[in-house]
């Protein structure tokens, strides 16, 4: 089966994708679109075999890897050979994992991007697995190291071809799993479902004019530092009236996106805090869309939200 996908995407493309998310200029601020997330499926990849004899991968799990490459060596095809068989669960579309990712370009024997430099413990990221980076870690358990060939020009008009080593370290949970936080007075009260899903009843009292960001849950994760691409589950609701405007509990998987593609109190909720913590936020229309409708959310409404923070891939990992 081939993936269309993949043979479309660069790799500068997919890396940006990948480690720095698609951020948006304050102009085209947004509130999260979970529609945007990889369906969750049946576990498949684009590879058509094991990758050509000869090729080595040296180096300790979730370390620095050397690649050595035979004389001549032109893979022919999108492949893939599993070098370690890890004991965890099997990854598949739309789990969350922590991984570490080096792309050899195959000519040159030169690194085109090692994860490492940016997040020695690992990477977060959602398993989409018609990306390169997900098709790596797909259909192998976790504590898996594999090996993929990437022949010249499948991902984009000209590229060369690459060799992608990847570590997948762990699974990450699809909740905020911080140390819970007493619930402040005056602020939209939360319950869950057994999933996780939030409920949210506001207050009957006035909206507050400033933004107010308060935690349920304080996690002991990775700071969320400017630019960065969040993993997040959350629900949005209307101040008024409660109305349920967004939420990727509703689309059944998680979303990401970067903090500088949303709206100014979004983007507030997110910076400073830490993964495995969940947060309420209450966002006037100063910090929100203004005067503007957008969608279901009409002019002039402040917004409730509340957001569990679930991984983070930090903004320098694109530089």
């Amino acid at each position: 089966m081939r993936f269309r996908p993949i043979a479309s995407l660069s790799l500068a493309a997919a890396a940006v994708l990948l480690l720095a998310g698609c951020s948006g200029s304050s102009d085209q601020a947004q509130t999260p679109d979970a529609s945007a997330t990889p369906d969750a499926g049946a576990c498949q990849t684009p590879f058509t075999g094991d990758v050509p004899a000869g090729l080595e991968v040296s180096g300790d799990f979730q370390g620095p890897v050397t690649v050595t490459r035979p004389d001549g060596f032109a893979p022919a095809g999108i492949q893939r050979s599993t070098l370690i068989e890890g004991t965890g669960a099997e990854v598949k579309p739309g789990d969350l994992v922590k991984a570490n990712y080096t792309v050899i370009d195959a000519s040159t024997g030169e690194v085109a991007l090692d994860s490492l430099t940016s997040d020695p413990s690992g990477m977060d990221m959602i398993v989409n697995a018609q990306q390169i980076f997900g098709a790596a870690v797909s259909c192998v358990p976790i504590g898996s190291r594999t090996v993929s060939t990437f022949p010249a020009g499948t991902l984009g008009e000209g590229s060369p071809a690459y060799v992608l080593v990847a570590d997948s370290i762990s699974e990450l949970p699809l909740r905020a799993d911080g140390t819970e936080v007493a619930p402040v007075e005056g602020m939209p009260t939360v319950t869950f479902a057994d999933n996780g899903a939030p409920t949210i009843t506001v207050p009957s009292t006035p909206a507050p004019t400033e933004t107010r960001i308060e935690n349920l849950r304080q996690g002991g994760g990775d700071v969320v530092n400017p630019g960065d691409t969040v993993i997040v589950q959350y629900t949005g609701v209307l101040y008024d009236g409660g109305t349920v405007f967004d939420s990727s509990w509703d689309k059944g998987a998680p979303t990401q996106f970067a903090t500088t593609g949303v709206v100014p109190g979004f983007k507030k909720a997110l910076e400073g805090q830490t993964v495995g913590s969940q947060v309420v936020a209450v966002i006037p229309p100063a910090d929100g869309y203004g005067d503007q409708a957008q969608g279901s959310i009409p002019a002039g409404s402040t917004l409730v939200f509340v957001v569990d923070i679930l991984g983070v891939q930090h903004a320098a990992a694109a530089q």
